[in-house]
């Protein structure tokens, strides 16, 4: 290789000429086209470094209207599975040669509305959006009316004309439930979630399921709704024992409810696992760590991220589907 190209102004023809390729071949490799076998794509891939050839992927995208680049609009940055799924989703996004942009709506729906009016600026390709409470199926159709595919995540939108990828989230619950039926355990109470988000309903409705076909009554005021964080965890679990003193398990909307209500167990002198039972869900990388380690359901964030990428991939063809992820019972010392 000669070093008297001047990297300012090397193209796609001086790439295909050292690679020993057509400009054709340059191109598909750039797109990351499946199109092109593994050697050629080897070839251009090293002219390109001895090159020093830079593709610039903003202009590409003036010429096609095409861009590479996908926003994923998160509900709370600040809960751990949020995260987990952002990172997982970010993997698989650029896995597919593609770019993403996280943002936090912080379970504000103003938020995301402006967060998404910027984000078209940018023309992305395609939203990945965790509805805040308060999204409407108005709001969410308009944005694909005005060309910007979107895939929701977590969360259903009731008659919003999009793809969305959920964790089985009834039977989630049910297993739980019954878990707990099983060992004995009559007095329960399901805490934690809102009404204004589907996978409380969706939670909540396994739950029920779950109580009703062990022929034991539920109790409407141990249904106990609070915010998704620890100190929801700890008033819910306070108020469910102001209702019932002798409850010997509890099902949580999530693990850092179940944390919450761990810590106000033991500040009332009872020991978690043994005195109250207690089950999560999501399966957070702490969960196993701590004392009792948690029980919970296993919601696999990568298999979610990979459900969504394979929408992506031929999104504008795409009917509006709801794809439900596996879920499965991990059962530990809490419970």
């Amino acid at each position: 290789m000669s070093n008297t190209l001047n990297t300012g102004s090397i193209t796609v023809f001086d790439v295909a000429r050292v690679a020993g390729v057509s400009k054709s071949t340059v191109s598909l490799v750039l797109n990351n086209s499946e199109k092109v076998s593994d050697n050629s794509r080897q070839k251009v891939e090293q002219a390109i470094i001895e090159t020093g050839y830079v593709y610039n992927r903003d202009a590409a995208s003036l010429r096609s209207r095409k861009s590479n680049l996908i926003a994923i609009v998160i509900n709370d940055l600040t809960n751990p599975y949020a995260a987990e799924l952002a990172v997982g989703l970010e993997l698989q996004i650029r896995q597919m040669g593609l770019f993403s942009m996280i943002v936090n709506s912080g379970e504000d729906v103003e938020i995301q509305k402006k967060l998404v009016n910027n984000l078209k600026e940018y023309n992305v390709a395609a939203f990945i959006i965790c509805p805040a409470p308060g999204t409407t199926a108005e709001w969410t159709n308009n944005i694909v009316k005005q060309g910007f595919p979107v895939v929701n995540i977590m969360r259903e939108i009731a008659d919003a004309n999009v793809s969305t990828v959920l964790p089985n989230n009834s039977y989630g619950t049910s297993l739980a439930t019954a878990h707990l039926l099983h060992r004995g355990n009559t007095k329960l109470a399901f805490l934690g979630g809102i009404d204004s988000i589907s996978d409380y309903h969706q939670r909540l409705a396994g739950f029920v399921t779950a109580m009703n076909a062990a022929n034991v009554s539920v109790q409407p005021q141990l249904c106990i709704q609070s915010s998704t964080t620890r100190e929801g965890g700890r008033q819910a679990m306070k108020e469910a024992l102001i209702v019932e003193p002798n409850i010997k398990a509890v099902v949580c909307f999530n693990d850092v409810i179940a944390y919450g209500a761990i810590e106000h167990i033991r500040s009332i002198g009872k020991e978690p696992g043994r005195d109250i039972a207690i089950v999560g869900f999501d399966d957070l990388k702490d969960s196993c760590l701590m004392s009792p380690a948690l029980s919970t359901i296993h919601v696999d964030a990568n298999k979610i991220a990979i459900e969504v990428c394979k929408l992506l991939k031929d999104i504008k063809h795409s009917n509006s589907t709801t794809t439900l992820v596996d879920v499965e019972l991990i059962v530990r010392d809490s419970s």
